[in-house]
């Protein structure tokens, strides 16, 4: 058993049963009134542990009802799935009484805790579950005590474990201010005089907070389709127009094409401009249509729509894998590609021996844009690939993704993110794809001729810097 003592040097320290006294300033979380003593939970509580009841005692409909993690939350005990005990008699110690407190002691509810106000029935513990029976306090102020922040520190801390455990000692070292009786009394009485008032202001806060969440995702969505429509920044007469970026793009393309790293069939010959009436039409392959119908705003005069392909140098969809266990060469899914960013740790790896199976374009490059483009619910959510993100210095797409490759010292693929993340191209992404209601597909063609407004390259900058900063204040 723990005594604790406070000296006039304002520290504390711990005296040990066996003699043996240790500082522990940096245990104590708060400050006491000075009638007040620090304790463990231990010297005046029970802490009991649960009983492993044999597997082949619970099938029966009838005897004696055992309380698991899965039975108990903080309103009361779970009648959903009951179990009972019909072996030989056990020990008393493993029944539940009134006034007891039980504590999950494992899994990803660990620390969750239950008041027993009244029995219902007779009870019996089961491991993993804890019993803490109160011996000199008010059992409501103990309660209390248990939810208190600096306990369930100590609980959040071990669930960042591994294990997601508390040991029966973490329990019984559990730090515990000390009143008189007639003050816990009081403490319990205000708080639940208090509590109406506490849960009341609880959802007011946490209808603003949705409230606050949805205006700022608001604005996210506004001012990216600002942005995309060049209102976000002002035009710069001295920009480079984007006229002129294409055709450097198009002399770029020429030249890899000469040297074998680009194939014919990724260069387009389209041109999209503004004709009588202010109407849209595009040259393309010696052909005249009017695409006023495809064009879903106007853009700045500086600016161009052209088709993705124009501007990229790789549009391709992953292969399907031949998956490993040898975690060396992670295989990107859908699930990897993610709203709130990249996770290279829901990967699955291939296998080394296919590896030769993949050319040099299949492996991702920093900053290739991922788009997924298979089922509904994941379909249209794109990212860009971080090679920061990724330890293994190595990846390849599943052919449930397509990849985006851009020349981007001309065409900035966060520019691109921008506006495929923009409500224009998710408001439609469904109508855009084909098949079956749940297996909907976003194919290689539709991906290459998709409409974008292209900035001259000045202005892409300006607008990511723009952009930047409004989400950052945001936060």
């Amino acid at each position: 058993m723990y005594s604790v003592f406070f000296y006039d040097s304002n520290s504390y320290y711990e005296k040990f049963a066996d003699g043996k006294v240790k500082c522990i300033d940096e245990d104590i979380p708060f400050d006491i009134p000075a009638r007040w003593e620090w304790t463990r939970l231990g010297a005046v509580a029970s802490i009991i542990g649960g009983y492993a009841f044999p597997s082949q005692t619970l099938k029966g409909d009838t005897g004696i009802r055992v309380v698991r993690i899965s039975d108990i939350n903080e309103n009361g005990f779970v009648n959903t799935r009951l179990v009972r005990y019909c072996g030989p008699k056990i020990s008393n110690t493993y029944r539940i009484e009134a006034e007891d407190i039980l504590m999950a002691m494992t899994g990803g509810t660990v620390g969750k805790s239950l008041y027993v106000r009244f029995l219902p029935e007779e009870m019996l513990l089961n491991q993993r579950v804890a019993i803490i029976r109160n011996e000199w306090f008010l059992s409501e102020y103990l309660n209390l005590v248990i939810k208190a922040p600096h306990i369930m520190a100590v609980i959040n801390d071990r669930k960042n474990s591994t294990n997601d455990n508390i040991s029966m000692e973490d329990i019984y070292n559990f730090l515990v201010p000390v009143p008189s009786v007639d003050c816990q009394r009081k403490i319990v009485d205000s708080f639940y005089t208090l509590l109406p008032s506490i849960e009341r202001y609880g959802e007011a806060q946490n209808r603003l907070d949705k409230l606050n969440a949805e205006v700022k995702g608001l604005i996210r969505k506004s001012i990216l389709q600002e942005a995309i429509q060049g209102k976000l920044v002002p035009q710069v007469l001295t920009d480079e127009p984007a006229i002129a970026l294409l055709e450097s793009i198009r002399k770029e393309k020429q030249k890899l094409l000469k040297e074998g790293k680009l194939k014919r069939k990724d260069l387009v010959d389209s041109v999209i401009y503004k004709g009588e009436h202010n109407k849209y039409y595009e040259t393309i392959d010696g052909k005249l249509l009017d695409i006023n119908e495809e064009i879903p705003f106007d853009i700045p005069d500086s600016w161009l729509w052209v088709r993705l392909q124009q501007v990229c140098i790789y549009i391709h969809r992953g292969k399907s894998p031949k998956y490993s266990e040898v975690k060396k060469y992670p295989v990107i899914a859908q699930k990897c590609n993610q709203w709130d960013g990249f996770h290279i740790e829901k990967a699955q790896f291939i296998s080394p021996e296919s590896i030769s199976s993949y050319a040099d374009e299949h492996f991702l490059q920093d900053k290739d844009l991922l788009w997924n483009s298979t089922g509904l619910g994941t379909l249209g959510r794109i990212g860009l690939y971080p090679e920061s993100l990724n330890p293994y210095g190595f990846a390849v797409a599943d052919s449930h993704v397509t990849v985006i490759r851009t020349l981007p010292m001309m065409v900035r693929p966060e520019y691109l993110l921008m506006y495929f993340s923009s409500q224009t191209v998710q408001g439609v992404i469904e109508d855009k794809a084909s098949g079956s209601t749940k297996q909907k597909e976003l194919s290689t063609e539709t991906v290459k001729s998709y409409l974008v407004p292209i900035p001259p390259l000045a202005e892409q900058d300006r607008i990511l810097d723009k952009y930047k900063l409004i989400v950052a204040s945001l936060s």
